[in-house]
Formats: C-alpha cells, structure tokens, sequence
C-alpha cells in the first residue's frame, strides 16, 4: 500500500498559475502511470492528466496546453503545473497510481475573482 498526499492548492484569479504536488510514501518509479484527476462541485470525477514508467503524458482537451504532469522518481512526486487558470477549473484535484488504484485525499483549487 502506498498512501498520496496531495499539496499546493488554494484561491488564484482566473489567468493565474498553480502547481500541486503528490508525495507518494514510497518509490513510484516501478507504477506504470500515474494521474491527477478532479472533481468539481456537483459534477462526477474526471481525469485531468496521465504519465506513465517512461514519460508519456496524455491531457484531458480541456486542459490542453494549459496543464502540464510531471514526476521525480527521485522525490517519489508527481506534479500539475496549471496555467491559464479558468473558473471551471474549479475542483478537488487527486492524484492516483494507476491499476494499483491508490488514491490520495485530493487538494482543493478554487479559481476565482
């Protein structure tokens, strides 16, 4: 079992940029992807970003060119820088280890003026 915990979130102005990270307890070098996901008020979760062993990332369209996943195997990290922030991108932001289905207890970014 690996626990996630999830940081970085918080209130930006529509535009402005935040990164969130996700500290895995132990070595995620081995886990074939992992991936940020959210949940905005009312709505069912999605995914939002994946990277898999060797690097490859796929984006959700609504967050393409905007966001951006990252991981340091060193630190046992993921990251999601996001740009370009809009208010629907309001929401819990998780991040989970693929098939294992590890999941963290998510960080709230609010986007808002």
């Amino acid at each position: 079992q690996v626990h996630l915990v999830e940081s970085g979130g918080g209130l930006v102005q529509p535009g402005g940029s935040l990164r969130v990270s996700c500290a895995a307890s132990g070595s995620i070098a081995s886990f074939f992807a992992m991936a940020w996901y959210r949940q905005a008020p009312g709505k069912q979760r999605e995914a939002v970003a994946t990277i898999t062993r060797d690097g490859r990332t796929n984006y959700a369209d609504s967050v393409k060119g905007r966001f951006t996943i990252s991981r340091d195997n060193a630190k046992n990290t993921i990251y999601l820088q996001m740009n370009n922030l809009k208010p629907e991108d309001t929401a819990v932001y998780y991040c989970k280890v693929e098939v294992m289905n590890y999941w963290g207890k998510g960080t709230l970014v609010t986007v808002s003026s």
